[in-house]
């Protein structure tokens, strides 16, 4: 399935770090969290990606343009650097559009300019880009099919430190708890869509509102509760968080690195290791 990537907004909560960079090219360690989310999906198998651009958007292209594969894999080094051989690659088996979809679009929006490039897929998926999960991704799809969904997202439970506050119309408060003790639940950010979700989607509407609840009213929208890891990266506090768990050696999201686990995809490296071509260059 295609993969489609929302990043072109200003993460104005992230300005500490998205001053002159889109929030998904923030890194977490020592790779953007976008790159994250697309070896995510990678890992289940879902390597051609529609990137939505928008500010900043030569940040994004130029990243990929020069993608350095060292940074986040084994190799060897030879002839005092004049030689590099990769024992591993990230992004060899990837195919990435990059579009413009303008700088103030929408979510919606942004999805619609997409259309023509989607024509053909019957279902494909779709991310905010500003999140990280463990889930395994085949349940969400399947659970798309199974109950003949248009959309269905992956439904979380809040993070945020937040109370939820009942009150009578005199201002006499009558409950008050953590949201996240509320059973309160909210959109995590990874979606399946049917192509029918462009029948839904009317000029200048964003995603999740109109088209959601048109789907929702025609019984065919739907969601998976996931009670596993989950987090998303909209403020400085949540970057550093994700920042720690790196540096803990705690990644849960990263199941590309975890061979043994349900649904592993990755291609075991080969004996003797990866193909001599698999080569990057050196500089000078």
């Amino acid at each position: 399935m295609k993969v489609v990537l929302f990043c072109g907004g200003y993460g104005m909560r992230l300005r500490e770090y998205s001053e002159s960079i889109p929030k998904p090219m923030v890194n977490i360690g020592s790779r953007p969290i976008l790159w994250h989310v697309m070896k995510y999906y990678a890992h289940f198998g879902h390597k051609d990606f529609i990137l939505c651009l928008g500010w900043q958007a030569n940040a994004i292209k130029q990243y990929f343009l020069n993608y350095d594969e060292c940074a986040s894999n084994d190799f060897v080094l030879t002839s005092g650097g004049d030689s590099v051989r990769l024992l591993g690659c990230d992004i060899r088996d990837w195919s990435i559009t990059f579009v413009d979809t303008g700088t103030a679009s929408s979510i919606g929006q942004r999805l619609k300019r997409v259309e023509p490039l989607l024509a053909g897929e019957d279902t494909f998926l779709a991310n905010y880009s500003d999140g990280l999960t463990d889930l395994h991704l085949p349940d969400l799809i399947n659970l798309h099919h199974s109950r003949n969904a248009v959309a269905s997202f992956l439904s979380v439970k809040p993070t945020q430190s937040f109370h939820m506050v009942k009150a009578d119309d005199q201002g006499r408060v009558q409950k008050i708890k953590p949201i996240t003790e509320a059973g309160v639940l909210m959109n995590g950010g990874f979606f399946v869509l049917d192509q029918e979700i462009y029948s839904l989607l009317h000029e200048g509407e964003e995603l999740v509102e109109e088209p959601f609840s048109r789907a929702m009213d025609a019984g065919r929208l739907a969601t998976l509760k996931y009670d596993g890891f989950w987090s998303c990266m909209d403020t400085y506090k949540e970057k550093q968080a994700l920042d720690d768990r790196v540096v803990r050696g705690d990644t849960p999201w990263e199941l590309w690195k975890q061979p043994s686990a349900p649904g592993e995809s990755a291609l075991p490296m080969p004996q003797g290791g990866w193909p001599s071509d698999v080569q990057v260059p050196t500089p000078g």
